[in-house]
C-alpha cells in the first residue's frame, strides 16, 4: 500500500507539472517578422541565391489583434524577381486567415560577382586568380558572372580592361578539341578499355560530342570530349 500511495503522489505530482506548463506566448505581428517571412517566401519559390532584402512601398497595418502563431502566406507572385515587385498575400493569425492585400516590394538581391583585377585579352583562359570579387544587386546587374560560376574550362570571349564587372557574354566554354588536330579516343566496354588517334573534325568544349575520323579507315564517329585533345566512345 505503501508503495501504491507513492506511485499515486508521482502521478498527481506529474499532472500538476503538465498543467502548470505556461501558455504559447501571443504577440503582435511586427513589420519586421512580416518582411522576413516575405523575404524567406519569395527566396524559396524563385530559388534565389544570395542576400534578398525587400522595402514595402506601400503603409502596410498590421493585424490589431495578437497571436501566438503568425504565418504570411504569398497568394501571387510576380512573374520573375525584379528590382521593383507586385505581390498578393494574406496573413494567418493562429490559422485565421486575414484580407489578402497587395503590395509593391523594391528588392535588392546582393551577391559576390567577379571583377577583371587587370586587362584580360580575349582568349584568355578563365583565371579566378586574375579576378577578385565585388557585391552586387544581382537584380540590377543580371548578366553579371556570380563568383561561384566559373571554371579553367572557361575562356574570354574579348579583351576587358581592370575594373570591369564580367558577364555571361564575356566567357564561353573553350575548345578542348580542335579542329584538324590529332586527339586520343578511348573507348570502354566493361572492365576492356582501347584507345586510338583520331581527327578531330570539328571544334568542341568539355561536355560536347564532336565527330572524330579514323584516320585508316577515313570512317567517321561520335565522341564525346572529357580533357585537353581526349575524347571518349562509350558503347
Amino acid at each position: 500500500m505503501r508503495h501504491l500511495g507513492i506511485h499515486i503522489l508521482s502521478f498527481v505530482l506529474l499532472a500538476s507539472a503538465v498543467v502548470a506548463l505556461p501558455a504559447p506566448p501571443v504577440a503582435l505581428l511586427t513589420r519586421e517578422h512580416f518582411v522576413t517571412e516575405l523575404t524567406r517566401d519569395l527566396a524559396g519559390h524563385f530559388n534565389l541565391e544570395g542576400d534578398l532584402q525587400l522595402e514595402l512601398l506601400r503603409p502596410w497595418m498590421p493585424p490589431a489583434q495578437p497571436a501566438a502563431v503568425w504565418t504570411v502566406e504569398i497568394l501571387e507572385y510576380p512573374t520573375a524577381p525584379a528590382s521593383s515587385m507586385l505581390i498578393r498575400c494574406r496573413v494567418l493569425a493562429d490559422g485565421t486567415a486575414g484580407e489578402p492585400v497587395v503590395l509593391v516590394l523594391r528588392a535588392v538581391l546582393w551577391r559576390e560577382a567577379w571583377i577583371a583585377r587587370q586587362p584580360l585579352g580575349n582568349g584568355a583562359i578563365f583565371n579566378p586568380s586574375e579576378l577578385e570579387t565585388r557585391r552586387v544587386d544581382m537584380l540590377r546587374e543580371r548578366d553579371a558572372l556570380p563568383a561561384t560560376a566559373g571554371d579553367r574550362s572557361f575562356a574570354l570571349t574579348r579583351s576587358v580592361s581592370p575594373g570591369h564587372l564580367l558577364n555571361w557574354r564575356d566567357i564561353a566554354r573553350r575548345p578542348l578539341v580542335r579542329k584538324g588536330s590529332l586527339v586520343e579516343v578511348s573507348a570502354a566496354e566493361g572492365q576492356l578499355t582501347i584507345t586510338m588517334k583520331a581527327l578531330a573534325m570539328e571544334n568542341g568544349a568539355r561536355g560536347d560530342t564532336v565527330t572524330v575520323r579514323n584516320p585508316e579507315s577515313r570512317k567517321d564517329f561520335a565522341a564525346l570530349v572529357i580533357d585537353e585533345n581526349h575524347v571518349q566512345v562509350r558503347f
